[in-house]
């Protein structure tokens, strides 16, 4: 089933995200430009090639396809509805009666935004508007309109700084691009006037100049600069975007392809992790903005006095493989990577994957040899595993993808291009991937992936601001997710708006209340955050846990096989007078959905609203979706209900809230209940996701818990190989620590890190031999040590 989402072009941060590029003409060979668009244009012949590249962004290279026509034809739609309800009568009436005009930025991000859609289509070559001199006039009268009354040299930022230096730009971008060769010299400065005051040094925050800009944001205004003054013939503004990029003003501080080492902090990191807020891990949004803009500024310069280092370039070229192809799935980014935009209806994991998918795209065009094969393939995975939402498919013009702005002709046509030349998709690679720098880790198998979402005193336990992610309580609390094959739309299916957010998989929660001071982005109280890497297909990893108001708290565990995710609980202690529920399971069966639910093989009750209660299962089946193995003697409480919510519950924001539609999808829950006030409660069990009845019955004879308890959770592999976590001090099946740890040791080999990121060094004694590992700096990397 298609993604079919509604992206109402608020601007906002989705705006940031707008360089959807190419790197072929504008018109394509027999096909003549418009006299309109052979007009002669103000922009200085020096830097036209600059103006031309970047309008090419907007309007592609007119690739004939079925796929271009008929996204044209959805686009058509939408800008010709734009058009006929915009009114140019000026006189203090409002372009669109629904955006009314006045100070602040609730409103003015979206009046440029439907005057881009308007102006492109306009300009790309059969388009429903395409050269018209009529719409032109009113392109024109419209432009001249917002920047008397909305966006002149003369504003003030009110509201959200980043529609004034940020949002605002790109889409007026987008336009003046599209109809620069209609303009004046005099018009094309006057238009971009704010622009200068507000981006004239991308280095800093307009609003407040003490702020270094950083990550994405640095990124986005480096190339509204390089644009920007490109338009006006300004070859210092260039190079002072293209500078920016590096930091040459800040001796490199703040480049955005910097490598930290540290934790936290926005920007890459050395083990690939991607923060941007400071706090929050971001691939998933921020990240990929940054890489868009990156890779727009390699492409509008490709050929030009201004042309980026090839150093440099090949820095960008990495980062894909490194920071955010470990975190795609069926070609949408995971939930754990993407902050508060879990709650965007009209960007959805698969929306910024596509997002991605065109980013990757463009800067294989500009690369060569096996880069360029490298970036194509992974260009060409997505794609082919995208089914879910396919991104040459797109059924609604407001989505977001591919590219952030309506149907993104563009990206369809490079994508064409891709595909046709024959590149091979990249296969899928067993990979168990941890990012210390950002709490998060990646598990992939040749059928299914998982992650989690946790916090620490380093990373925050959600971002809830600007009006949106307003029931993201506990993403950060333990999350396990899983990914399957037959299930690829599972979180972008209406997931937010109607999961139950007290009870999401693998959290430990007191039932309610939520907090009532929710919101910002706070970080976790504990510093137990982080686990080691055996191999590519095996890993521990450990949390820390402590709610919101302190009433609550654990130590867990998770333990990654190839055959599925061993789960435990221990030291749970509650005194909130709440009962405390751990989640097995809580799925998204989709609407109506199906799936006989098995219990130590008996039909378990499967109707609406109804409670079971599962008197100590061994194991649990759920039909299409996997097993469930018990490893204590627990009961499991299930439940099959429908659940409705819009997504405007949980984002109101002014540039991005959803729609008030109820969205109904039906859900599978499992849950184990802890009572009221438990003391050192545990738990135990088993996730295979995609597995069989058989096998869920023999899943278990891969590994052997050995202990889980507070001090120690750790499990024995088949092949004899010890997986532990070490909250403190302490021993389990021969082998010690002299602190807080995550060890994998085999016949061979020690693994170690410190998931505190707090200790100099740890000493492993292993079979009456003591190993001292130095950590200190490491921020929760893996160390290898051989014992022999």
């Amino acid at each position: 089933m298609p993604v079919n989402r509604r992206n109402a072009l608020r601007g906002g941060a989705l705006a940031a995200a707008s360089t959807v590029l190419l790197t072929r003409p504008a018109f394509a060979a027999g096909a003549a430009p418009s006299a309109a668009a052979r007009a002669v244009s103000p922009v200085p012949a020096a830097t036209a090639p600059i103006v031309a590249a970047y309008r090419q962004l907007q309007t592609g290279i007119n690739r004939p396809s079925p796929e271009r026509a008929e996204a044209l034809a959805n686009l058509g739609r939408v800008a010709k509805a734009y058009n006929a309800s915009m009114s140019v009568a000026g006189g203090g009436a409002p372009l669109w009666t629904d955006l009314p005009l006045g100070p602040g930025s609730d409103y003015t991000t979206s009046m440029y935004a439907r005057l881009r859609a308007i102006a492109v289509d306009w300009g790309t070559p059969g388009g429903a508007l395409s050269g018209d001199p009529v719409v032109l006039d009113r392109i024109k009268s419209a432009l001249e309109l917002i920047h008397a009354s909305q966006y002149n040299e003369n504003v003030g930022e009110i509201g959200n700084w980043y529609t004034y230096e940020i949002g605002i730009p790109y889409y007026l971008l987008h336009t003046l691009s599209v109809v620069a060769g209609q303009l004046t010299a005099d018009q094309l400065a006057r238009y971009l006037a704010p622009v200068k005051r507000f981006v004239g040094d991308p280095n800093r925050r307009a609003n407040n100049a003490a702020v270094i800009e950083t990550g994405a944001n640095r990124a986005d205004k480096a190339l509204i600069s390089i644009v920007s003054g490109a338009m006006l013939g300004d070859t210092a503004w260039i190079k002072t975007g293209l500078d920016a990029l590096t930091d040459v003003a800040g001796g490199g501080a703040a480049s955005v392809v910097a490598k930290l080492d540290r934790a936290a902090g926005d920007g890459f990191h050395v083990d690939g992790s991607f923060i941007q807020h400071d706090t929050i891990p971001y691939p998933g949004h921020y990240g990929i903005v940054l890489l868009t803009a990156l890779a727009g500024a390699i492409h509008v310069t490709q050929g030009t006095e201004y042309a980026l280092p090839q150093a440099l370039k090949d820095k960008i070229y990495a980062l894909v493989a490194d920071s955010f192809a470990p975190f795609v799935y069926a070609g949408a980014l995971m939930e754990p990577v993407r902050g508060r935009m879990l709650s965007r209806q009209g960007e959805t994991g698969h929306d910024i994957g596509h997002q991605l998918t065109v980013a990757t795209l463009v800067l294989a065009r500009t690369a060569t040899g096996r880069t360029k094969t490298d970036l194509n393939a992974l260009a060409a995975k997505w794609i082919k595993e995208g089914a879910y939402a396919p991104i040459l498919k797109i059924p609604d013009p407001e989505r977001f993808a591919p590219g952030p702005d309506l149907v993104a002709t563009p990206g369809i046509e490079f994508a064409q291009d891709m595909l046709a030349s024959g590149a091979r998709p990249a296969r899928v690679v067993a990979t168990h991937r941890i990012f210390g720098q950002q709490d998060r880790l990646v598990h992939v198998t040749d059928d299914w992936s998982a992650s989690l979402g946790v916090s620490s005193t380093r990373i925050s336990r959600y971002e809830a601001i600007n009006g949106q992610n307003l029931k993201g309580y506990h993403v950060g609390d333990g999350v396990l997710y899983t990914f399957l094959p037959n299930a690829k739309g599972h979180y972008t299916d209406a997931y937010w708006p109607t999961v139950d957010p007290l009870l999401l998989p693998g959290t430990t929660e007191n039932d309610g209340p939520a907090d009532p001071k929710f919101g910002g982005v706070p970080v976790g109280p504990n510093a137990h955050t982080g686990g080691v890497r055996w191999d590519a297909r095996h890993g521990a990893y450990a949390f820390g846990f402590t709610s919101w108001d302190g009433s609550l708290v654990a130590k867990k565990s998770w333990f990654f096989t190839p055959a599925g995710i061993v789960c435990l609980g221990a030291g749970i202690t509650g005194t909130s007078g709440q009962a405390v529920r751990t989640t097995i399971e809580n799925r998204n069966l989709g609407e109506g959905g199906r799936g006989a639910l098995l219990a130590d093989g008996r039909r378990v009750p499967t109707d609406l609203g109804k409670v079971s209660a599962l008197r100590k299962p061994r194991w649990v089946h759920l039909e299409n979706v996997g097993g469930y193995v018990l490893l204590d003697d627990a009961s499991v409480t299930a439940l099959r209900e429908d659940r409705t919510g819009a997504w405007r519950d949980i984002d109101t924001g002014a540039n991005t809230k959803g729609t008030t539609t109820p969205n109904t999808r039906r859900y599978q829950k499992l849950v184990l209940e802890h009572g009221v006030r438990p003391s050192n409660a545990t738990y135990a069990y088993a996730v295979l996701p995609g597995a069989s009845v058989v096998g869920t019955l023999t899943a278990s004879l891969a590994w052997r818990v050995r202990a889980n308890t507070p001090g120690v959770q750790a499990v024995r592999l088949a092949d004899g190989t010890l997986l532990a976590n070490f909250f403190a001090a302490g021993s389990v099946d021969g082998v010690s620590v002299s602190g807080p740890a995550s060890v994998a040791i085999g016949l061979r080999q020690l693994a170690v890190s410190d998931p505190t990121q707090l200790q100099d060094s740890v000493t492993v004694t292993v079979r009456g031999r003591s190993v001292t590992v130095p950590l200190k700096g490491t921020f929760g990397a893996t160390k290898v040590v051989p014992l022999y």
